[in-house]
């Protein structure tokens, strides 16, 4: 879920003004010296980001946030979680309140030039899907003209709605909300007929906020509609934490691609005689250098939250979302981390 309406790149070039500017080139010390990392996460996501009862947050994004905390500080629990709607996000990291975002957050061209925004790299593959309740016996997007539609509003799923809809000669009556849970008990109180956002989302939202033990009761209709690369954002001017935050993302690929995982990472250090991995690991120096890191960046953050595998058997498949386009690029996948060397 995401947002590129006129308001908000007006808006965010405001605070770009004022935030880019005293944050350029400075966020990994800023980092230091603070003691943690300050991550925008989404206001709960299960799968993604979500806090338990007692506060602790999980989900694949939120270990992004582990990873590179435990690459920068050495310990992957040095994070404050900032909490974020979709419209709450952009301005969050332009203005400082956060350090990065790791929210579920759509890799669109406006957001990396208008908003001030440099994405990283793509932590999960998505797109839009919709999900109805099967009493209304539907099968298919094309059959949904005159439905009313449960969409978030200021997000690249509320644009692709209406251009899907237009294209394909339908009509529908959008039911706006911006909070999730709202947005959540609008549809399942049966206020609208249709749901739309990314399909993780839809999968998360059927198993996690249907009314309890009604999850088979909805229905995510086949077609997807559009291409949702999702992953972490920065700001722009910091070249340095961008590629910390990008090449933390691309260890835990490599490290899946080579097998090492969280709990051989440290043994698999000191006893490969694979170069690529020495590399990765830090027993051979200089890829820490390069990042302004200690050497061992990665391991602790392989050590954190593990590779890129780990992660997805830790979050994902609780859904009953397959891996498909998220396996790696050896396996039928996309996922594909250029070398660390």
């Amino acid at each position: 879920m995401r947002s590129t309406t006129k308001v908000a790149v007006a808006s965010a070039a405001a605070v770009l003004m004022m935030g880019t500017a005293a944050y350029a080139q400075k966020t990994v010390e800023l980092i230091k010296a603070r003691g943690e990392l300050v991550c925008g996460v989404s206001t709960g996501l299960g799968g993604f980001s979500v806090p338990d009862s007692a506060g602790k947050w999980t989900g694949l994004d939120v270990d992004y946030c582990k990873a590179v905390a435990a690459a920068i500080l050495g310990d992957g629990n040095k994070v404050k979680f900032q909490a974020l709607t979709a419209q709450q996000r952009f301005t969050a990291l332009q203005s400082g309140e956060v350090d990065m975002l790791s929210r579920n957050t759509t890799w669109t061209l406006t957001r990396d030039t208008a908003l001030g925004l440099n994405f990283t790299a793509v932590t999960y593959y998505d797109g839009q899907g919709f999900m109805v309740p099967k009493k209304l016996g539907v099968k298919s997007a094309k059959e949904l003209d005159g439905a009313t539609v449960c969409v978030q509003p200021g997000t690249t799923t509320e644009l692709n709605l209406a251009d899907y809809f237009r294209s394909n000669n339908m009509k529908f009556t959008p039911v706006v909300i911006e909070n999730l849970q709202e947005v959540n008990a609008a549809f399942f109180s049966g206020r609208c007929d249709v749901y739309t956002t990314d399909a993780s989302g839809l999968a998360s939202i059927r198993k996690n906020d249907a009314p309890k033990g009604k999850s088979d009761d909805y229905v995510i209709l086949p077609e997807i509609i559009s291409k949702e690369p999702l992953g972490p954002v920065v700001r722009h001017g910091d070249d340095q934490f961008l590629d910390v935050v990008k090449w933390v993302i691309f260890a835990t690929v490599e490290a899946e691609e080579y097998g090492v995982t969280s709990a051989n990472a440290a043994k698999m250090a000191t006893d490969t005689k694979n170069p690529g991995i020495k590399r990765l690991l830090g027993s051979t120096p200089g890829m820490g250098k390069a990042l302004g890191l200690d050497e061992a960046w990665a391991m602790n953050a392989i050590k954190a939250v593990g590779n890129y595998g780990e992660i997805w058997e830790r979050n994902i498949p609780a859904l009953g979302l397959p891996r498909g386009v998220n396996n790696l690029w050896s396996k039928g996948g996309i996922m594909y981390a250029p070398p660390v060397r």
